[in-house]
Protein backbone atom coordinates (compact mmCIF):
# COMPACT_ATOMS: atom_id res chain seq x y z
CA UNK A 1 0.00 0.00 0.00
CA UNK A 2 1.45 3.44 -0.74
CA UNK A 3 0.23 6.91 0.62
CA UNK A 4 -1.22 9.97 -1.89
CA UNK A 5 -1.02 13.46 -0.18
CA UNK A 6 -3.99 15.57 -1.67
CA UNK A 7 -2.53 19.24 -0.35
CA UNK A 8 -5.30 20.67 1.02
CA UNK A 9 -4.44 24.63 1.35
CA UNK A 10 -8.31 25.76 1.62
CA UNK A 11 -8.30 25.93 -1.98
CA UNK A 12 -9.65 23.71 -4.43
CA UNK A 13 -11.96 20.76 -5.00
CA UNK A 14 -9.76 18.56 -2.92
CA UNK A 15 -12.92 16.26 -1.76
CA UNK A 16 -13.77 15.26 -5.30
CA UNK A 17 -9.61 14.60 -6.28
CA UNK A 18 -9.87 12.56 -3.11
CA UNK A 19 -12.90 10.46 -3.65
CA UNK A 20 -11.50 10.00 -7.65
CA UNK A 21 -8.39 8.69 -6.68
CA UNK A 22 -10.19 6.23 -3.53
CA UNK A 23 -12.14 4.91 -6.50
CA UNK A 24 -8.78 3.95 -8.65
CA UNK A 25 -6.76 3.06 -5.89
CA UNK A 26 -9.17 1.75 -3.44
CA UNK A 27 -6.15 -0.03 -1.51
CA UNK A 28 -3.55 2.69 -0.92
CA UNK A 29 -3.87 5.24 1.57
CA UNK A 30 -5.51 8.90 0.10
CA UNK A 31 -5.52 11.52 2.40
CA UNK A 32 -6.06 15.36 2.94
CA UNK A 33 -3.60 17.64 4.19
CA UNK A 34 -1.34 20.61 5.22
CA UNK A 35 0.63 18.88 7.64
CA UNK A 36 4.63 19.50 6.57
CA UNK A 37 5.71 16.26 7.41
CA UNK A 38 2.56 14.38 6.12
CA UNK A 39 3.76 15.66 2.77
CA UNK A 40 7.29 15.32 3.38
CA UNK A 41 6.68 11.21 4.18
CA UNK A 42 3.78 10.83 1.32
CA UNK A 43 4.94 8.39 -1.26
CA UNK A 44 2.99 10.85 -4.51
CA UNK A 45 1.47 14.20 -3.66
CA UNK A 46 -1.19 15.29 -5.47
CA UNK A 47 -1.36 19.16 -5.94
CA UNK A 48 -4.98 20.90 -7.17
CA UNK A 49 -6.46 24.41 -6.77
CA UNK A 50 -9.19 26.68 -7.64
CA UNK A 51 -9.73 30.55 -7.50
CA UNK A 52 -6.97 33.35 -7.75
CA UNK A 53 -3.19 32.66 -8.23
CA UNK A 54 -2.61 35.18 -5.72
CA UNK A 55 -4.76 33.83 -3.16
CA UNK A 56 -3.57 30.38 -3.85
CA UNK A 57 0.27 31.79 -3.19
CA UNK A 58 -1.04 33.08 0.04
CA UNK A 59 -2.29 30.07 1.35
CA UNK A 60 0.76 28.24 1.05
CA UNK A 61 2.41 30.72 2.70
CA UNK A 62 0.04 31.04 5.21
CA UNK A 63 0.29 26.87 5.86
CA UNK A 64 4.02 27.14 5.22
CA UNK A 65 3.79 24.83 2.36
CA UNK A 66 6.01 26.86 -0.48
CA UNK A 67 9.50 24.74 0.38
CA UNK A 68 7.48 21.52 0.56
CA UNK A 69 5.78 21.79 -2.53
CA UNK A 70 9.58 22.63 -3.95
CA UNK A 71 11.10 19.69 -2.33
CA UNK A 72 8.05 17.22 -3.19
CA UNK A 73 8.13 18.07 -6.85
CA UNK A 74 11.88 17.52 -6.87
CA UNK A 75 11.65 13.81 -5.25
CA UNK A 76 8.27 12.10 -5.81
CA UNK A 77 5.71 11.57 -8.44
CA UNK A 78 3.91 14.76 -8.16
CA UNK A 79 0.79 15.88 -10.02
CA UNK A 80 -0.86 19.46 -10.32
CA UNK A 81 -4.40 20.20 -11.22
CA UNK A 82 -6.00 23.63 -12.60
CA UNK A 83 -3.98 26.43 -10.46
CA UNK A 84 -1.58 23.31 -9.42
CA UNK A 85 -0.22 23.62 -12.96
CA UNK A 86 0.20 27.13 -13.14
CA UNK A 87 1.95 27.64 -9.06
CA UNK A 88 4.34 25.54 -10.94
CA UNK A 89 5.57 28.48 -13.22
CA UNK A 90 7.62 31.59 -12.29
CA UNK A 91 5.00 34.55 -12.95
CA UNK A 92 1.08 35.11 -13.29
CA UNK A 93 -0.32 38.48 -14.36
CA UNK A 94 -3.48 37.59 -12.32
CA UNK A 95 -4.62 39.80 -9.08
CA UNK A 96 -1.73 42.40 -10.81
CA UNK A 97 0.72 40.00 -10.82
CA UNK A 98 1.70 36.94 -8.60
CA UNK A 99 4.76 35.05 -7.96
CA UNK A 100 4.63 30.95 -8.89
CA UNK A 101 7.12 28.73 -7.35
CA UNK A 102 9.35 28.94 -10.24
CA UNK A 103 9.58 24.80 -10.70
CA UNK A 104 8.93 24.90 -14.74
CA UNK A 105 9.84 28.53 -16.74
CA UNK A 106 7.46 30.69 -18.15
CA UNK A 107 4.36 33.06 -16.97
CA UNK A 108 0.50 32.48 -16.98
CA UNK A 109 -1.29 35.06 -18.48
CA UNK A 110 -4.91 35.88 -19.49
CA UNK A 111 -6.76 34.29 -22.79
CA UNK A 112 -6.53 37.38 -25.04
CA UNK A 113 -9.99 39.41 -25.65
CA UNK A 114 -11.97 37.54 -28.26
CA UNK A 115 -15.89 36.96 -28.68
CA UNK A 116 -15.21 33.28 -27.02
CA UNK A 117 -16.51 33.88 -23.39
CA UNK A 118 -13.89 33.95 -20.61
CA UNK A 119 -13.31 31.64 -18.44
CA UNK A 120 -12.89 28.85 -20.43
CA UNK A 121 -15.46 26.73 -19.32
CA UNK A 122 -16.20 23.11 -20.42
CA UNK A 123 -15.12 20.10 -22.33
CA UNK A 124 -12.13 20.60 -24.96
CA UNK A 125 -9.88 17.98 -26.63
CA UNK A 126 -6.17 17.24 -25.75
CA UNK A 127 -4.28 16.85 -28.25
CA UNK A 128 -1.13 14.62 -26.62
CA UNK A 129 2.78 15.78 -27.95
CA UNK A 130 4.90 13.63 -26.32
CA UNK A 131 4.34 9.90 -25.16
CA UNK A 132 4.03 9.70 -21.97
CA UNK A 133 2.62 6.77 -19.35
CA UNK A 134 -0.28 9.20 -18.02
CA UNK A 135 -1.47 8.84 -21.60
CA UNK A 136 -1.64 5.04 -21.63
CA UNK A 137 -4.82 4.11 -22.81
CA UNK A 138 -6.16 7.54 -23.23
CA UNK A 139 -6.79 8.22 -26.88
CA UNK A 140 -5.39 11.08 -28.40
CA UNK A 141 -8.23 14.12 -29.06
CA UNK A 142 -9.61 12.87 -26.13
CA UNK A 143 -11.91 15.68 -24.18
CA UNK A 144 -11.60 16.88 -21.12
CA UNK A 145 -13.20 19.47 -18.35
CA UNK A 146 -11.44 22.80 -18.12
CA UNK A 147 -12.92 26.16 -15.82
CA UNK A 148 -9.89 28.92 -16.43
CA UNK A 149 -9.03 32.49 -17.04
CA UNK A 150 -5.73 32.36 -17.69
CA UNK A 151 -3.26 29.76 -19.20
CA UNK A 152 0.51 28.90 -18.96
CA UNK A 153 2.88 30.28 -21.61
CA UNK A 154 6.36 28.09 -21.22
CA UNK A 155 9.99 29.10 -22.01
CA UNK A 156 10.69 25.18 -22.31
CA UNK A 157 8.77 23.73 -25.33
CA UNK A 158 9.83 19.98 -23.73
CA UNK A 159 8.19 20.35 -20.92
CA UNK A 160 4.49 20.44 -23.09
CA UNK A 161 2.69 17.24 -22.31
CA UNK A 162 -1.12 18.54 -23.99
CA UNK A 163 -2.52 20.97 -25.93
CA UNK A 164 -5.69 22.41 -26.43
CA UNK A 165 -7.51 25.00 -28.30
CA UNK A 166 -10.04 28.06 -27.46
CA UNK A 167 -9.38 30.74 -29.72
CA UNK A 168 -5.66 30.38 -29.73
CA UNK A 169 -3.32 26.79 -28.97
CA UNK A 170 -2.32 26.66 -25.28
CA UNK A 171 -0.59 24.32 -22.93
CA UNK A 172 -2.93 21.96 -21.30
CA UNK A 173 -0.77 19.30 -19.97
CA UNK A 174 3.36 19.67 -18.69
CA UNK A 175 5.34 17.12 -17.81
CA UNK A 176 9.28 16.61 -16.63
CA UNK A 177 10.79 14.21 -14.59
CA UNK A 178 8.60 13.04 -12.17
CA UNK A 179 5.92 15.75 -12.61
CA UNK A 180 2.87 15.87 -14.24
CA UNK A 181 0.23 18.58 -14.49
CA UNK A 182 -2.91 19.10 -16.40
CA UNK A 183 -5.02 22.86 -16.84
CA UNK A 184 -8.11 20.59 -16.86
CA UNK A 185 -9.87 18.30 -14.12
CA UNK A 186 -8.99 14.82 -14.28
CA UNK A 187 -11.85 14.24 -11.42
CA UNK A 188 -14.51 15.99 -13.58
CA UNK A 189 -13.68 14.08 -16.75
CA UNK A 190 -15.69 10.66 -16.27
CA UNK A 191 -13.53 7.59 -17.95
CA UNK A 192 -10.75 9.60 -19.37
CA UNK A 193 -10.21 11.11 -16.18
CA UNK A 194 -10.51 8.65 -14.34
CA UNK A 195 -8.03 6.78 -16.50
CA UNK A 196 -5.09 9.27 -16.00
CA UNK A 197 -5.28 9.78 -12.31
CA UNK A 198 -4.81 5.47 -12.22
CA UNK A 199 -1.99 6.11 -14.84
CA UNK A 200 -0.77 8.79 -11.79
CA UNK A 201 -1.09 6.10 -9.24
CA UNK A 202 0.49 3.35 -10.78
CA UNK A 203 3.50 5.93 -12.45
CA UNK A 204 7.12 4.65 -11.47
CA UNK A 205 9.19 8.21 -12.60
Amino acid sequence: MQSIAIVDYGMGNVRSVQKALEHVAPNDKIFLTDDVGLITDADRIVFPGQGAMGACMRALNTHGLVEAMKQAAGEKPFLGICLGLQLLFDHSQENSGTDGLSIFSGNVVHFPETELKIPHMGWNTVKQTQTHPLWHNIKDNARFYSVHSYYVKQNDSSVVAGLSNYGIDFTCAAAKDNIFAVQFHPEKSQHDGLKLLENFVNWKP
